[in-house]
């Protein structure tokens, strides 16, 4: 059990907060480029500040504080200017780093303007993403993990704001255990209520589970009943990546498959499914996939009920069911919940060492170690072994509005 005061520091995401000041050494996607295209801002809310991203008519983006800071009305409805964003209100405009360049009503001798700054963040794009960074300077490099960096690629965004706070998310990428029963057990349950009578790969026995420290994070594994120890999921596994990413394994299709739980608060989180399909090469991609495709994943049906015939929907009934703020004060650890130990010793540490002004797990500075970041993942997962249409199905990828290209695409290839 946790005590309240380190339920609090481990669940608390706002400025000056000892987590929140160390999850402000990373970077994070705020959006996809393509909802750019044709809009020039969007709201932003992250790490428990409102922001706002803009692309100015120079097509540089920024990322500022929502709030003017003249009368408090909303930058979301500003006007785009060369190099700024100019405040609907009054007409006060604001570059990139948050500093006041024009106030239209001063006098023009007037120096007022040179003591007015907002907050204002760096942005970078990757991988179709737009990401920024909220800490300190100087700014670390933004990671080119695979799923990121890897070309020529399909790539294809699910989204859902979810009511919880990101940490008990992020703890059930270090529960290997409850894939046997929530995806396996219990889904073949959901199933044979609906009259489908299945037997699915996630419900296979977990003989024994390990989790490795590595330089991004922690490296789970699992052995399932029937496997040798030479199979991927006990000799690979896959990464939970310091502080927010999962990433998993695949079939042995050329698949990048992230998991993003991006703190918007306290009690929100952006989770994003970012998936990368590399066809193979010699294919051609068709026009209509060339775009970071960017769909909302349901979670919840028409009566308010969650939706738990789908893998991450059975994950999203666990995560919200547990209230918005877990209450560990309360919990009742066994012996498969070594993972999460970890991961929370792991936050512990790395707040420390941003206390003692070291950089935290994972943070890249040389370029040479940021050309790209292939991750170690199983490329012959079990649960993935029923083939590539099925699977797909089974995840919130069923509701990508090009899924059923994809695995058009894929059988072209020779991949079922």
């Amino acid at each position: 059990m946790m005590s309240q005061s380190q339920n609090e520091t481990l669940t608390r995401v706002g400025p000056g907060t000892p987590l929140g000041n160390l999850l402000r050494r990373y970077w994070y996607p705020v959006a996809a480029e393509v909802e750019l295209e044709k809009r020039w801002t969007k709201r932003v809310r992250l790490l428990g500040e409102d922001l706002v991203l803009y692309r100015d008519r120079s097509g540089n983006l920024g990322l500022i504080a929502e709030r003017c800071p003249h009368r408090g009305a909303s930058m979301a409805y500003g006007i785009p200017e060369e190099n700024g964003l100019r405040c609907p209100y009054h007409g006060w405009c604001f570059d990139a780093s948050g500093q006041c360049i024009d106030q239209p009503n001063e006098p023009a001798d007037s120096t007022f303007k040179h003591r007015v700054r907002i907050s204002g963040y760096r942005v970078q794009k990757l991988g179709g993403l737009i990401f920024a960074y909220l800490g300190p300077e100087p700014a670390p490099l933004l990671p080119r993990y695979d799923a990121f960096a890897v070309e020529p690629a399909i790539r294809v965004m699910g989204q859902a704001v979810l009511p919880v706070n990101f940490l008990q998310i992020m703890e059930n990428s270090l529960d290997p255990v409850h894939t046997e029963w929530l995806h396996g057990h219990y889904h073949e349950f959901i199933q044979q209520e609906l009259g489908r009578e299945t037997k699915v790969a996630f419900s296979r026995h977990h003989v024994k589970i390990a989790f490795d420290p590595f330089a991004y994070g922690i490296i789970k594994r699992r052995l399932l009943e029937g496997q040798s120890e030479d199979s991927d999921d006990w000799r690979v596994g896959h990464p939970v990546v310091f502080p927010y990413i999962l990433a998993v394994g695949s079939g042995g299709l050329g698949t990048y498959a992230f998991q993003m739980r991006i703190p918007i608060d306290d009690t929100h989180t952006w989770h994003v499914w970012y998936n990368a399909y590399v066809p193979g090469p010699g294919v051609e991609i068709p026009e209509k996939l060339q775009k970071l495709c960017v769909y909302d994943v349901p979670w919840q049906d028409e009566h308010g009920e969650f939706i738990t015939d789908y893998i991450d929907g059975q994950d999203i009934m666990c995560w919200v069911t547990q209230g918005a703020i877990a209450d560990r004060t309360d919990e009742r650890l066994g012996t498969t919940d070594k993972g999460i130990i970890l991961f929370r010793k792991m936050l512990m540490e790395q707040i420390q060492r941003v206390e003692q002004g070291l950089d935290p797990l994972g943070v890249i500075r040389d370029p040479a170690q940021n050309e790209l970041i292939s991750l170690p993942v199983e490329r012959k997962k079990h649960h993935f072994s029923e083939g590539f249409e099925s699977v797909t199905m089974r995840f919130q990828t069923r509701y990508c509005p090009v899924v059923r290209d994809l695995i058009d695409l894929f059988r072209t290839v020779g991949v079922k």
